[in-house]
C-alpha cells in the first residue's frame, strides 16, 4: 500500500497485519517502533563507522537491511525469508540499490541458520512472523544455540517478539536465551511491560556486556519512549519461567483483535 504522505514510501501487510514500512528515498526512516529499537541495537553494536556482517531472519520489505546499507556502507548482509512469493514481490516492486551488499535467500530461517558458517556474523536480527505469530521452531534452546554458533565473539542477537500479560511467551524466551548467552536485555514500552496492552518487545542477547546505557538513552528519546530492562529487574520479570525445548515449543500468542491494526 502506498503512503499518500511520502512519494516513494510503502506499507507491506501480511494476512492483514502491518509487517514492514519502507521509504525508498529515505532508507533511514523507520516508521515502526520495533524497527527503531532493532536499529538502536545495530547502531550501538561496535564502532558506528565500521561495516557489519549481519544476518536477518525474516525479510519483509527489507527495511532494516536497507537501513544498515545506508548507515554502515560496505556491510555484508544475508536476508532469509521463507515466503519466496513475498521476496519476489518486494524485490520487484521495491528494488534494492545496486551494490548494496544485501543477499536474499528463499529458505526456512532455522534450516538456513543451522547450515550457515560458524562465527560468520556480527549481528543476527530475528523478525520472523507467520502472519502475526513467531513460529514455534524459532523459540527453543536448540534454535538459540544455532544463533549463537553463527555469531562471532562479542556478537549480538536481537529479536522482535510480541506478547501481553501474563507474558508466558516473552518470559520463556528470555529464560531460553539467558541459558545460552551470558547477557540478556529487553526493550519495550512501559505500557506493554505493565501488562496494559499487547505489544512488541525486543530481546537482546550476547556473551559480552550489552550497551544498556546507550540503548536506554536512545529508547527513551523515541516518539513512543521505551524502557530497557536488564540485570536484577529482568531476572525478576523472568521469574520461574523455564527454557523452551523443541518438543515443548509453541508459537507466540495470537494478538487480540486490533492489536496491530492499520491506521
Amino acid at each position: 500500500m502506498p503512503d499518500v504522505d511520502r512519494p516513494r514510501a510503502w506499507l507491506l501487510t501480511v494476512d492483514g497485519a502491518p509487517q514492514s514500512y519502507v521509504d525508498l528515498d529515505a532508507p533511514t526512516h523507520l516508521e515502526f517502533e520495533y524497527a527503531q529499537r532493532l536499529a538502536h541495537v545495530l547502531d550501538t553494536s561496535d564502532d558506528p563507522e565500521r561495516p557489519l556482517d549481519v544476518i536477518h531472519l525474516g525479510g519483509g520489505a527489507l527495511t532494516l537491511p536497507r537501513y544498515v546499507a545506508a548507515t554502515r556502507p560496505g556491510s555484508r548482509q544475508d536476508v532469509v525469508e521463507a515466503d519466496r512469493g513475498l521476496l519476489d514481490l518486494v524485490t520487484e516492486r521495491l528494488p534494492l540499490p545496486a551494490d548494496c551488499g544485501i543477499t536474499v535467500h528463499g529458505a526456512d530461517a532455522r534450516q538456513w541458520l543451522e547450515a550457515a558458517a560458524p562465527d560468520s556474523a556480527d549481528v543476527l536480527v530475528a523478525d520472523v512472523f507467520g502472519g502475526s505469530r513467531v513460529p514455534a521452531h524459532l523459540t527453543s534452546a536448540a534454535y538459540a544455540r544455532a544463533a549463537e554458533r553463527v555469531l562471532r565473539a562479542g556478537g549480538i542477537y536481537a529479536a522482535n517478539l510480541a506478547d501481553g500479560a501474563p507474558f508466558g511467551f516473552l518470559r520463556s524466551q528470555l529464560a531460553t536465551f539467558a541459558e545460552v548467552f551470558g547477557q540478556v536485555a529487553l526493550i519495550a514500552e512501559p505500557t506493554v511491560l505493565r501488562g496494559r496492552r499487547f505489544g512488541n518487545a525486543v530481546l537482546v542477547a550476547s556473551h559480552d556486556a550489552i550497551e544498556v546505557e546507550a540503548l536506554a538513552r536512545r529508547a527513551a528519546a523515541d516518539v513512543f519512549p521505551a524502557r530497557v530492562e536488564y540485570g536484577a529487574a529482568l531476572r525478576l520479570f523472568i521469574g520461574d519461567a523455564r527454557p523452551v525445548r523443541d518438543e515443548d515449543a509453541v508459537a507466540s500468542p495470537e494478538p487480540p483483535d486490533g492489536a496491530f491494526g492499520i491506521g
